[in-house]
């Protein structure tokens, strides 16, 4: 009986039982072509360009593949000085460069 009493109290003393079990994935964990898919989610420009040049199944709709396609051809145009980030004025120019162009 003593025994069981000091189990069940260890077992209701730990930390690990009381973390919250995450249900979404944030955008740090989310898969790659979830987090690419988010990006043009969130700017029509971008989604209707992403439609017209990576869409290869023509479904009106951007797989997961299709969206790191797209993102990686986003990257391509607007990574100006090619150190591998996109600065907000690289975005916005990449973003002018295809409203004019598509």
């Amino acid at each position: 009986m003593r025994w069981s009493s000091l189990l069940l109290a260890a077992l209701v003393a730990t930390p690990a039982a009381a973390r919250p079990v995450p249900t979404e994935a944030t955008q740090a964990s989310a898969p790659i072509g979830v987090a690419a898919a988010q990006i043009f989610e969130r700017d029509w420009v971008l989604m209707n360009w992403a439609l017209k040049t990576h869409d290869t199944d023509r479904d009106i709709l951007l797989s997961a593949r299709e969206a790191q396609a797209a993102a990686d051809a986003f990257r391509a145009i607007a990574d100006g000085d090619e150190d591998g980030r996109v600065t907000p004025t690289e975005y916005r120019a990449a973003r002018e460069f295809i409203l004019a162009r598509y």
